[in-house]
């Protein structure tokens, strides 16, 4: 059964101040608010059921170091309050990446997850801070890799440096989210179609200063991307979904294509040896159709094929 789920993800380059405001901090915020306001309504038309922003997408372009933490005491919770009343004027989940202060003083750089009723549906702390961040700008590791749960799924975070670490790479494989949300202000280049394709999972990335932000499919396939002419994309992906391998199932595959023809689609990346299927129809979900034409996930191929390869009667002697 065919689950849609429309994504946007914006790419945007970051908001400036204006210079010798006399509104203060008050007319700072507006700013950024505007700013951001500005970066969202792109998106609006499409009626996404999630909106993607880059990491720390309130931090001021314009601003020192010491002005940027300064900026973000006094905004508080204000900009979170501001993009709930987003997500809930237009029913949509809206990832706000931002930086925090903890109550002793040091600083988390987070994604807050808000609900379609503008309600915190949970935070992810970016668990591998670049070690200029932590010496020089205060910010502490998250220890945690939630995985939140949404209407339409489950899902899971990376923030910028975080995707260079197979330990929390390998937290999501476990984990089977439905779908990876990755703000950054690094682009990561092949290691977003290897988290899609390692985690058999959406991905969605939202890269800061008007590098490509795209949206992939679990075998890495490149399902929407920002252009050098617009710094966002929408699209709908399917998650009722499932990567199986190649191997004895080209027959079922031919069979399976003859009997739902359009309402099971199949995405073969090429040179992988692994497909897609999705189901577009309400008359079976993809579980069904794995049921009915005994079809083995990739992760359940590669388990089976190293039980062969431990066996020590298939080793050399």
């Amino acid at each position: 059964m065919a689950n849609k789920v429309k994504i946007s993800t914006l790419g945007a380059h970051y908001g400036t101040i204006r210079e010798g405001s006399s509104g203060g901090w008050a007319q700072a915020i507006d700013d950024m608010k505007q700013h951001l306001s500005s970066v969202i309504s792109q998106v609006l038309p499409d009626q996404p059921d999630l909106i993607v922003l880059p990491e720390c997408c309130d931090m001021p372009a314009n601003y020192s170091s010491e002005q940027r933490k300064q900026f973000y005491r006094e905004r508080g919770d204000s900009i979170l309050h501001f993009m709930a009343q987003i997500a809930s004027d237009n029913s949509c989940h809206i990832a706000y990446p931002s930086m925090r202060e903890a109550a002793d003083g040091t600083w988390l750089n987070s994604v807050q997850l808000l609900g379609r009723s503008g309600d915190i549906l949970g935070v992810y702390n970016k668990n591998h801070a670049v070690i200029s961040e932590i010496m020089d700008d205060g910010v502490r590791c998250g220890k945690d890799a939630p995985i939140i749960e949404c209407d339409f799924g489950r899902v899971g975070f990376a923030i910028c440096f975080d995707l260079n670490f197979d330990q929390l790479r390998m937290q999501y494989v476990r984990a089977k989210p439905d779908l990876i949300v990755f703000p950054s202000m690094f682009h990561g280049g092949l290691m977003q179609q290897y988290w899609a394709y390692s985690c058999r999972a959406h991905f969605v990335g939202a890269i800061a200063g008007g590098l490509p932000s795209a949206i992939l499919s679990p075998v890495g396939h490149t399902i929407a991307q920002t252009s050098s002419y617009y710094a966002y994309t929408s699209a709908t992906v399917n998650l009722d979904c499932a990567v199986i391998h190649l191997d004895g199932h080209q027959a079922k595959l031919k069979a399976m294509r003859q009997k739902y023809g359009a309402n099971v689609t199949v995405t073969d990346p090429s040179y992988l040896g692994s497909v897609l299927l999705a189901s577009e129809t309400d008359e079976a979900t993809i579980q069904d159709i794995l049921t009915e034409y005994d079809f083995k996930l990739l992760d359940d191929y590669m388990t089976e094929s190293l039980s062969f390869h431990n066996n020590p009667f298939y080793r050399e002697k």
